[in-house]
């Protein structure tokens, strides 16, 4: 497993991390409406944006006085290969059982 698959997952272990990508998935989002979509106060939000920042799953633009964050999807990139290889493991133990079969 890559480094950055590594700390993706790492990171994502959190209930509130998890939320607050599921908040992003259809676009950007401010943090007060991260916030309002959560059970934890603004500066937990802030801080688990934090941490996501730095995991590479999330960006963050200015807009006037505010930030708008977004999900990276660079940072998501190494976690779905990685998911992804059991699917190839899965399908390469199929086929070669479908072609045994024969």
């Amino acid at each position: 497993m890559t480094y950055e698959a590594t700390a993706a997952l790492d990171v994502l272990h959190d209930p509130t991390r998890r939320r607050v990508l599921e908040l992003l998935r259809n676009g950007e989002r401010s943090v007060r409406e991260l916030t309002d979509g959560t059970t934890v106060s603004q500066p937990a939000v802030s801080q688990h944006l934090k941490v996501l920042r730095e995991a590479g799953l999330v960006v963050a633009r200015p807009d006037g006085a505010r930030r708008m964050y977004r999900i990276d999807p660079d940072g998501l990139r190494s976690v779905r290969a990685w998911v992804d290889s059991f699917w190839d493991d899965a399908l390469t133990a199929f086929v070669a059982h479908a072609e045994g079969v024969k």
